[in-house]
């Protein structure tokens, strides 16, 4: 069995593994906007979903926004972990999806929410379920936020299919 410092993301041989798989599974729903633009929520966002620090008019290099994802990844799941230690014992799929949701709706929702309350029970199947309340912003259903919990489209797994998976 992997030790939890190894299946952190890019530490050790499963971290990077697990970070390359969070990397390529986050990037297909989120894109690579070498551009900040608003997202649906108004937020100014750039890179693959990063909207700390980012403002109207930046730009960034593929080599820019592909660090700057690493590293914002990274300190994300940082945050997840600290907040839901249990997500050590989540199986590999079910980890990415879980983090997944987490980077798109913000560590803060996520740590406060009932899908991390399961999560912390190690009630991974409850955990994966709650996924399909998350498709709201500012009270309005959004068709893309759908597809990526609960529909898979366009050739893309949602997070829910791909956190059932790893049960």
């Amino acid at each position: 069995m992997a030790s939890k410092r190894s299946r952190y993301l890019g530490s050790g041989a499963a971290g990077a593994a697990l970070l390359a798989a969070a990397l390529a599974y986050t990037g297909s729903w989120e894109g690579d906007k070498l551009r900040s633009y608003r997202d649906v929520g108004g937020v100014w966002t750039a890179c693959m979903g990063v909207t700390e620090g980012i403002g109207p008019n930046m730009t960034f290099t593929e080599a820019q926004c592909a660090d700057l994802n690493r590293q914002k990844l990274v300190e994300h799941e940082q945050r997840l972990l600290a907040c839901a230690p249990e997500m050590w014992g989540a199986p590999a799929k079910t980890y990415v999806a879980i983090n997944d949701w987490a980077y798109n709706v913000g560590t803060g929702a996520a740590c406060r929410s009932t899908l991390i309350k399961y999560a912390r029970k190690g009630q991974w199947r409850q955990a994966c379920e709650q996924l399909s309340r998350w498709v709201y912003v500012k009270g309005a259903v959004i068709r893309g936020l759908v597809n990526r919990r609960i529909n898979d489209a366009g050739g893309r797994i949602s997070e829910r299919t791909l956190c059932l998976e790893g049960l």
